[in-house]
């Protein structure tokens, strides 16, 4: 085991520190990590970092040790990330953030995936909870001006929410419980006549709403799998996906 985590911190991962820690509600942090790597990251707005997170304890197995955070915003100059962790999972990533200090070391890679800002649409709705809040922040901000967006972020505690680093919260903010399907469908139905032009839909969080809204898009609306972008950030039944 040893041996893996030092081709992971030598060879794999980068090596940063955690400059900032911050609780944003009583279930999300943000916390900010500084490495000179930053610095010449090929970063495209939608990325995720893969985080090892659990190095050196022996209690973790290997894949619990790597974790998948949205980049909530980043500063390449200062050579600066910004995640955001929710701990409503209550998983692994969940203990961690809770715990974790400034000072700390942690090792990153960038994690291009498919769930980035596509700016060729006219109309953008965007759906999540708070697991997905940060990364629905940094597409919304990447679209582009002139772009008509509208945001359901929900929660089954509103407060928990927050609004982005910048003080906005573009996005409409909604206490419903976990798993909302109906709930959503049902604000989906009034907000389709304020979206005009090439429409595109962003569905993040619960996977249980990913595959739900999926179906709903394509065999109630009719929408393309091109305007239908899914990302499930956590699983209720395995405390996470990744």
């Amino acid at each position: 085991m040893k041996i893996i985590e030092n081709i992971l911190k030598s060879v794999v991962l980068d090596e940063a520190v955690i400059s900032e820690k911050e609780q944003l509600s009583k279930s999300a942090y943000r916390i900010r990590i500084q490495s000179e790597k930053i610095k010449g990251l090929d970063f495209h707005p939608g990325a995720f970092l893969r985080m090892g997170i659990g190095i050196g304890k022996e209690e973790l197995s290997m894949k619990d040790k790597v974790r998948s955070y949205s980049i909530w915003d980043i500063d390449q100059k200062e050579g600066s990330i910004d995640i955001a962790i929710a701990t409503h999972s209550n998983g692994i990533g969940s203990h961690w953030v809770t715990n974790c200090k400034v000072g700390e070391k942690v090792y990153f890679k960038l994690k291009k995936g498919k769930f980035l800002a596509d700016a060729s649409a006219d109309s953008y709705l965007m759906i999540g909870d708070l697991s997905a809040l940060s990364h629905l922040y940094m597409i919304q901000k990447n679209l582009g001006v002139n772009k008509n967006i509208k945001g359901i972020v929900y929660s089954q505690d509103q407060s928990e929410l927050f609004e982005d680093l910048d003080g906005n919260t573009p996005f409409d903010f909604y206490e419903l419980p976990q798993n909302p399907s109906q709930e959503i469908i049902e604000k989906i139905k009034e907000i389709l006549p304020d979206l005009e032009g090439k429409k595109m839909v962003y569905i993040a969080g619960d996977s249980r709403l990913c595959v739900a809204l999926t179906q709903f898009f394509r065999k109630e609306l009719n929408w393309e799998p091109s305007q239908i972008k899914t990302k499930p950030f956590w699983n209720p039944e395995k405390k996470g996906l990744e």
